[in-house]
């Protein structure tokens, strides 16, 4: 059975830094693509960064570009989201999400119907 599991989420200060985790099991984790997407009140869920199963490439949105930085680990099967410079506009649930295949499915596109299997989402609020 397939697990993802987010934590790291909670309340932090404008400016602020989180670092997101990711625990993945039940699949073939080192040659799967992760993905980050988050999700605010009455948006769409929306793609954030991505990262290849051997971290030849990463991909972030436009909105986090220069401020986060994805990474995994395969040894540990977990994939990471640093998140620096925090904005207001940054507060989501933030999901992590595992494709089959080797590649980020539609890159900078963040095509989610590329991904397989999804987490259940962990809170990042953004507020003084």
């Amino acid at each position: 059975q397939v697990h993802l599991v987010e934590s790291g989420g909670g309340l932090v200060q404008p400016g602020g830094s989180l670092r997101l985790s990711c625990a993945a099991s039940g699949f073939s984790f080192n040659y799967s693509a992760i993905g980050w997407f988050r999700q605010a009140p009455g948006k769409e869920r929306e793609g954030v960064s991505c990262i290849d199963y051997n971290e030849s490439n990463t991909y972030y949105s436009d909105s986090v570009k220069g401020r986060f930085t994805i990474s995994r680990d395969n040894a540990k099967n977990t994939v990471y989201l640093q998140m620096n410079s925090l904005k207001p506009e940054d507060t989501a649930v933030y999901y992590c999400a595992a494709t089959r295949w080797l590649l980020c499915p539609g890159k900078t596109n963040f095509r989610i119907g590329g991904y397989d299997y999804w987490g259940q989402g962990t809170q990042v609020t953004v507020s003084s």
